[in-house]
């Protein structure tokens, strides 16, 4: 197991592909672990030497006091960056993930290109979570166990006709989310970084090859966001994914994947 350490906190990652192929570094969502990046790093490794990394709170990363920041958690991917000897890096970031990848990339050098997965830029022309949403993720029945609970709150990330199909797959990461999510008090201090987050007025500055991927059927955050992202990145490639969902990397992995791998070969 290997990890990181940013200001005494312990940052594990994981890497995969030959240890000579231009680096990809995946940051994942609010809660979730390396295991979300399944769909893509698999492929992907065949030729890119990939790296994963728990967000702090999640997994096998510390999880100290919050609340945390998406200063702090980009500082924590630099910690992995460094640890791990990656120069010259493919930044891949999803949701929480986009937003921290947002952030390095303002902040730091050596960040060859930036692909931002349905994210948002913050502030106050961001299209919040719906309501909706926000209520299926907060009023969880009292009587669910855990497994419950997590289906219950994943379910507006996903389509329903993938739910439908698709019960394996669930099941499995429902699974995967039991062994790695954060503490309740964790999983607050992650989503304190979400909402604080506001890279809108500094978007202009980034000077990176920008691909922004987003699925139209988003019910966590509104592909609306994607938009204001390509408008406010110079140059930035837009791809919408009709009909994707929130977790579109996962139901439309194939897509995803070649559109990241693409986007990859032109930088």
């Amino acid at each position: 197991m290997a990890y990181a350490t940013n200001d005494g906190v312990r940052i594990y990652y994981e890497a995969d592909g030959p240890a000579d192929g231009e680096p990809v570094v995946f940051v994942e969502g609010l809660a979730y672990g390396t295991w979300m990046w399944g769909w893509q790093r698999d492929p992907l490794s065949e030729s890119y030497h990939t790296v994963a990394l728990d967000n702090r709170g999640t997994g096998n990363s510390d999880a100290p006091d919050g609340p945390y920041t998406v200063t702090e958690m980009a500082a924590d991917v630099h910690a992995v960056v460094e640890e791990a000897g990656l120069d010259d890096i493919h930044l891949v970031g999803a949701s929480l993930g986009g937003m921290i990848a947002q952030e390095y990339a303002l902040t730091y050098d050596g960040v060859r290109s930036l692909s931002l997965l349905c994210t948002s830029p913050g502030g106050e022309d961001a299209v919040p979570i719906p309501d909706e949403t926000l209520a299926r993720m907060l009023d969880v029945p009292e009587e669910y166990g855990p497994a419950e609970t997590i289906r219950y709150k994943m379910q507006p990330a996903f389509t329903d006709e993938f739910v439908a199909e698709n019960p394996d797959v669930v099941d499995r990461i429902v699974d995967w989310r039991l062994e790695t999510d954060p503490s309740e008090a964790a999983y607050e201090a992650q989503s304190a970084a979400a909402g604080a987050f506001d890279a809108s007025d500094r978007l202009d500055g980034l000077d990176v090859p920008t691909l922004v991927m987003h699925g139209t059927a988003d019910r966590v955050l509104p592909v609306e966001n994607a938009h204001l992202l390509a408008e406010a990145v110079p140059d930035a490639d837009l791809v919408t994914v009709e009909g994707g969902s929130h977790l579109f990397f996962i139901e439309r992995d194939d897509r995803v994947t070649e559109g990241i791998r693409g986007f990859l070969a032109d930088v």
